[in-house]
């Protein structure tokens, strides 16, 4: 599940606030082991959704650096031929 939480910080265009939320649910949902929580724990869920989405927002937007924004579709390229590499296609 968390392979699919990715960096977000320092890109151009910025992160916008559905791929924090989408990073945010992927974490909760490895932290607590559910993929779809019971009807039970849909609520406490959920909370915990928001709170991790409003901790990362707060953070990115918190973040300070020197170094240019890094572009995307180069990053998107370099992951493709990582996984050519790693996985031979």
């Amino acid at each position: 599940m968390c392979r699919n939480i990715k960096t977000l910080y320092n890109f151009d265009p910025p992160a916008t606030q559905d791929e924090i939320r989408a990073s945010a649910l992927q974490f909760v949902r490895k932290l607590s082991g559910f993929n779809t929580p019971s009807k039970a724990n849909e609520a406490v869920f959920n909370a915990a959704v928001e709170q991790v989405s409003e901790a990362a927002t707060t953070l990115i937007h918190s973040l300070f650096t020197l170094s240019t924004p890094r572009n995307r579709e180069v990053e998107r390229a370099k992951l493709v031929i990582a996984s050519a590499k790693r996985f031979g296609r």
